[in-house]
């Protein structure tokens, strides 16, 4: 019975060091700065990325050729995205959900940069055989 308790309990903290992990993550990557060509495809008006901009940041990257086939894609991205716009419904989480889609938002713009990018240099790379 103290083995199974034990077991359940490192079950569950692995997992949640997992899901604070993976958040890092997503919020370092969406730190780096975005490209203003990804803001010029995606329609953003004045420079300023807004959670709502998500969805077709989303459709850019799924049009965007894919060089590197083992790289990830946004799926956990727009799970956590549609899971956080749904608790945003709730008015006491309104802020915190707002927040989170942004974070959300500028994790695609920035994907989407680093697959144009390597698109570029993989062209310029071609060039210069």
């Amino acid at each position: 019975m103290f083995s199974a308790m034990l077991f359940a309990i490192s079950i569950v903290a692995l997992s949640q060091f997992a899901v604070y992990y993976w958040r890092a993550v997503l919020a370092g990557v969406a730190a780096l700065p975005v490209s203003e060509r990804v803001l010029v495809a995606a329609h953003v008006e004045d420079g300023r990325l807004l959670a709502q901009h998500f969805e077709t940041l989303a459709g850019l990257y799924e049009v965007t050729p894919d060089l590197q086939p083992n790289s990830g894609g946004l799926g956990l991205v727009r799970v956590y995205y549609r899971l956080v716009q749904s608790l945003g419904l709730l008015p006491m989480l309104a802020a915190w959900s707002e927040r989170e889609r942004l974070i959300c938002a500028r994790y695609a713009a920035v994907q989407v940069g680093r697959r144009l990018q390597a698109n570029l240099d993989l062209v310029a790379s071609f060039r210069s055989c």
